[in-house]
C-alpha cells in the first residue's frame, strides 16, 4: 500500500476535524461520537482512529481550533500603533467573529461555546482552554500597558486584572449572540462605552 505524503496526511486530519466540528456544532460534545465523526468524514473507521484514537483526542483538536476563532483578530490589534482603546479591541473582535461565522461552513461560536462547557469537566480541554485563553488576556495585557504608555487607559489600573475582564466581553457575545438575534458589534460596544469604558 502506497504511502501518503505529509500534505496529504494533512488534508485528511482536516477533513476529519471539520466533519467533527460539523457534527460538534449539530450535537455539542456529548452527543457526539466516533460513529458520527467517522459517517460525517466519509473515511472509514480505520482512517480516522489513524489520526485520532478516541473520542478525546478528537474533542482535544476541535476544541483547541475552536478556541483560536479571535486569534487572528486580537493579533491585528496588538499589532496596531497606536495601541487601540479596549473598546476598539472589542470592535475588532467581535467583527472577527461575525466575519467568521457567516464565512465558515460551521458556526464555530457553537464549537467555542461547548468546548468551554466542556472544559469545566474535561481536564485536557480545560488545560487546552487554560492555554488559550492565558494566551489571549496576556496580548490584551501588552495592549492595554501600551494604551497606558499613550495616555489612553488610567496608567493605575492593573493591566492584567484589566486584561481578564477585557476577554470576559468576547465570550458574552458569543453566547448572546447565539441565543438573541438584536446583538451586533456596534450594539455590544455603544453598550459598553455607556458603561464607561473607553
Amino acid at each position: 500500500m502506497p504511502r501518503i505524503s505529509e500534505e496529504e496526511r494533512a488534508t485528511r486530519r482536516e477533513q476529519i476535524l471539520d466533519a467533527a466540528m460539523r457534527c460538534v456544532a449539530r450535537e455539542g460534545f456529548h452527543k457526539t461520537s466516533m460513529a458520527h465523526v467517522i459517517r460525517e468524514s466519509g473515511l472509514s473507521a480505520g482512517a480516522v482512529y489513524g489520526y485520532f484514537r478516541s473520542k478525546e483526542e478528537i474533542i482535544g483538536a476541535v476544541a483547541d481550533r475552536a478556541m483560536d476563532i479571535v486569534g487572528p483578530a486580537i493579533g491585528k490589534a496588538i499589532s496596531q500603533s497606536p495601541a487601540p482603546r479596549p473598546t476598539e479591541i472589542i470592535h475588532l473582535v467581535t467583527h472577527a467573529i461575525v466575519r467568521q461565522t457567516e464565512e465558515a461552513e460551521v458556526d464555530i461560536t457553537r464549537v467555542a461555546v461547548s468546548a468551554w462547557a466542556e472544559a469545566a469537566r474535561d481536564e485536557a480541554v480545560r488545560a487546552t482552554a487554560a492555554e488559550k485563553i492565558g494566551g489571549f488576556r496576556s496580548l490584551y495585557a501588552d495592549v492595554l500597558r501600551r494604551g497606558q504608555e499613550a495616555g489612553d487607559v488610567d496608567p493605575a489600573v492593573d493591566a492584567e486584572h484589566a486584561a481578564q475582564a477585557l476577554f470576559a466581553f468576547m465570550p458574552g457575545f458569543m453566547l448572546q449572540r447565539l441565543i438573541f438575534d438584536d446583538i451586533t458589534p456596534e450594539t455590544y460596544v455603544e453598550g459598553i462605552k455607556a458603561l464607561g469604558v473607553r
